[in-house]
């Protein structure tokens, strides 16, 4: 009887085993079966910038291209540059995302940023969440690292940041005004927008001269430019 039953689990993980590799792998800008019936969307095809347009410029050329599945902002052109957002304002969400940053590489993804004219960026309204190179002169700075809730907190627990050009995986959740940052899978950072600690801390901070920073639970999802390379592919979010 214990051979017959050793024998039927054998199988059955043969059986998982095959099945499991004849799957087909999923492609990069991609959905599976079990993220769409979650509700995520993609917001980056992997080949347009549709969804997308420059702060307060609309859709005009810049230096942001999409080329070989990945969404990049190309340094050192003489095309026109600024921050990349979202055509959709977001509020209760999960949002995820790859990202790969070159040698000494500074950039960020900016979360309820609110797009004005009298707004001149996109930092001027919405909180970020740092990417940083290691051998970037910032990192030695606790509040700039990558994965921080940038110039407010150290990271809440240590995560590595991969080498130059090579994938990093982040996840910021934000569900009525309460966020939370992940960076390879590790915690990095947690903050309530709605609290009295938030707000002392913007007021005791370089942004209090920015009258709408901070303030919104709901906005805008913000790419910033820099004068380093940084590529972005996997662009999802699921509404909360």
């Amino acid at each position: 009887m214990k051979k017959f039953i050793t024998l039927i689990t054998a199988t059955a993980l043969t059986v998982a085993i095959i099945t499991s590799c004849n799957s087909p792998k999923l492609k990069d800008n991609e959905l599976s079966g079990q993220e769409k019936e979650q509700g995520y969307q993609l917001l980056f095809d992997g080949k347009t910038l549709n969804g997308w347009h420059l702060y307060n410029q609309g859709n005009v050329s810049s230096g942001w291209v999409a080329s070989d599945g990945e969404l990049r902002c190309l340094p050192g052109t003489d095309a026109r540059h600024g921050d990349l957002v979202t055509d959709q304002d977001f509020e209760n969400y999960e949002l995820s995302f790859d990202w790969k940053i070159s040698k000494e590489g500074n950039s960020g993804v900016f979360i309820n940023v609110l797009e004005r004219p009298d707004i001149p960026t996109a930092w001027a309204s919405g909180p970020e969440y740092q990417l940083l190179e290691k051998s970037h002169h910032d990192y030695d700075k606790e509040m700039k690292r990558a994965g921080c809730l940038y110039n407010f907190s150290p990271q809440l627990n240590s995560a590595e940041v991969k080498l130059p050009n090579e994938w990093n995986h982040s996840v910021i959740k934000q569900q009525n005004g309460k966020i939370e940052f992940m960076l390879n899978g590790i915690i990095t950072a947690k903050e309530d927008f709605n609290s009295i600690h938030w707000k002392k801390a913007v007021a005791n901070s370089n942004f209090k001269n920015f009258p709408e920073f901070g303030k919104q639970l709901k906005g805008r999802i913000a790419l910033q430019d820099w004068n380093k390379g940084i590529a972005f592919k996997n662009i999802k979010i699921k509404k909360a």
